[in-house]
């Protein structure tokens, strides 16, 4: 069965290192609403593979679909068809409720403390934040997930079995940092594995317009806040966002 890293070109180059973002800088970018509607991921055909992690995990508030941007979802399927044969793009998750939000804050924040129950809250935000975004559905400054343009992913194969990408999706530790396995000893076989994967992913991402979370290899941005400030656009297209459901077009059409 192929790897990535058996099957992907050998010109992808090194991912190159970014800063941390500036949460302040980020959440000071103007958002020009472009009103694009959320879409569930599971409808997208092959070589897609949508598998909402956080509902099989059982988080509470977590809902069983991923859904984004339109897009978003345009864009995911142009990254998946371009993929080496037997390699399929897994989406993880995409839009997040503000309850899903605060629980992984919470929670991350929780263990961090736990870990190192003498360090100053100002450390402890910080590191937090360094894997999980500060709760927000202020309209200027939404957490990247809560506007549908902020999506987590992977690669399987033909058997939706993932790739080996070093550290699990959400694992909170630095070698979950994108660039990590650029600055290894790549003589082993595996690191040269697991960094090609990230190179595959990372360049068919950044190829069709998305922006890299440099802390987190699986995290990718479009249109959002985040997006603005690493792709150094004059403003963010999506602010925050709810699902349509039957009770909200009810009231918006009964008259």
């Amino acid at each position: 069965m192929p790897t990535a890293s058996a099957t992907a070109s050998t010109a992808l180059t090194a991912i190159p290192g970014q800063p941390s973002p500036d949460w302040s800088t980020v959440s000071r970018i103007a958002i020009q609403e472009c009103h694009e509607r959320l879409l569930p991921m599971s409808l997208a055909p092959s070589p897609i593979v949508v598998f909402p992690a956080y509902a099989r995990l059982g988080i509470p508030g977590a809902i069983p679909e991923c859904f984004v941007r339109e897009g978003v979802y345009r864009a995911l399927l142009a990254v998946a068809r371009s993929l080496p044969e037997g390699i399929k793009l897994l989406v993880l998750d995409g839009w997040r409720p503000w309850r899903v939000q605060q629980y992984l804050f919470d929670t991350l924040h929780e263990a961090i403390r736990h870990q190192h129950p003498q360090a100053e809250e100002a450390e402890l935000l910080t590191r937090t934040r360094e894997f999980v975004s500060l709760p927000s559905r202020d309209p200027a400054a939404p957490s990247p997930h809560l506007t549908g343009g902020a999506v987590d992913v992977t690669l399987c194969d033909d058997d939706g079995i993932p790739l080996d990408m070093g550290t699990l999706f959400d694992e909170a530790v630095p070698a979950s940092h994108t660039d990590h396995y650029e600055h290894l000893d790549t003589s082993s076989t595996e690191h040269r594995h697991v960094r090609d994967n990230r190179r595959l992913l990372y360049h068919a991402m950044r190829q069709q317009g998305f922006t890299n979370l440099p802390s987190e290899w699986w995290h990718f941005d479009l249109g959002d806040q985040l997006w603005a400030h690493y792709g150094g656009h004059p403003h963010a297209r999506y602010g925050p966002a709810e699902l349509d459901t039957i009770e909200n077009r009810w009231r918006r059409h009964i008259r």
